[in-house]
């Protein structure tokens, strides 16, 4: 891991000012559930493809197109003119393809586009979330960017093979962290930059695939999203660039 900075971080369960890209997902609406009760006071800004209007004035709805970098941009410029931002989640993702194939079982099921549509959600997108929100950290105290991965994509870890364009995406994807976290350490030396594993959780995601499961290693969305946060509040600065799963073990690049 990256070596801690000597300024010490602030407290790291207090989020002033949250941004969750996709609020509306199994995971991602957990997520925000679970942050907008843990923080009463944060500002949270919940983006979603479709978003809904809310009558609760310290969160807003907004739209973002993973594809498209435009949206995104003027997302960050919106949050950013309010001032710096504490905590962005990325709780976007994709295992089945758009025409409803995959994970591949076998190398014989690549495709190219296949592996071009796995790249595009799981890769592609968070680095196009993270380009215009690091920027907007705060320079003098903790601050959190967090996407999730997931353990599948740890080259170390694999014993299984199979599922490659998702496994390689998300190895990809934990190398774009590891590359944010030492860039953007230059210049914001208290920010954490981490991935993160949810575990198996119940959603039409891993629905297909929840056979053989046992069900105590089978998470609610609810339960994944609590021990996330709580992971995410026992970072530092020192865990920048690592991959983690729910309950804070640290899994191998």
């Amino acid at each position: 891991m990256l070596s801690p900075p000597a300024a010490t971080p602030t407290e790291p369960t207090s989020y002033p000012r949250a941004a969750v890209f996709g609020a509306s997902g199994g995971i991602g609406a957990a997520l925000f559930a679970e942050l907008r009760m843990r923080n009463p006071a944060c500002r949270i800004y919940a983006g979603s493809r479709h978003p809904k209007p809310t009558a609760d004035h310290l969160v807003t709805p907004f739209a973002f197109d993973l594809s498209d970098a435009a949206s995104i941009g003027a997302t960050a410029q919106s949050i950013g003119v309010e001032g710096p931002l504490d905590l962005a989640i990325v709780a976007t993702g994709m295992l089945i393809g758009p025409d409803g194939t995959g994970p591949e079982k076998s190398f014989k099921q690549i495709s190219a586009q296949g592996l071009a549509d796995q790249f595009a959600i799981n890769t592609i997108g968070p680095a196009l979330i993270a380009q215009p929100m690091l920027p907007l950290f705060p320079r003098d105290r903790r601050a959190v960017f967090a996407v999730l991965s997931a353990r599948v994509g740890s080259i170390g870890d694999n014993r299984l093979g199979g599922w490659h364009g998702y496994r390689a995406a998300k190895a990809a994807l934990n190398m774009l962290v590891r590359n944010f976290a030492i860039e953007l350490r230059r210049s914001h030396p208290l920010a954490v930059v981490v991935g993160l594993h949810p575990g198996t959780v119940d959603t039409p995601l891993s629905a297909p695939f929840q056979r053989g499961v046992p069900q105590a290693q089978l998470l609610t969305a609810q339960t994944s999203a609590g021990h996330l946060l709580d992971t995410i509040a026992s970072l530092t600065p020192d865990d920048s660039g690592g991959l983690f799963a729910w309950d804070g073990a640290a899994i191998p690049f």
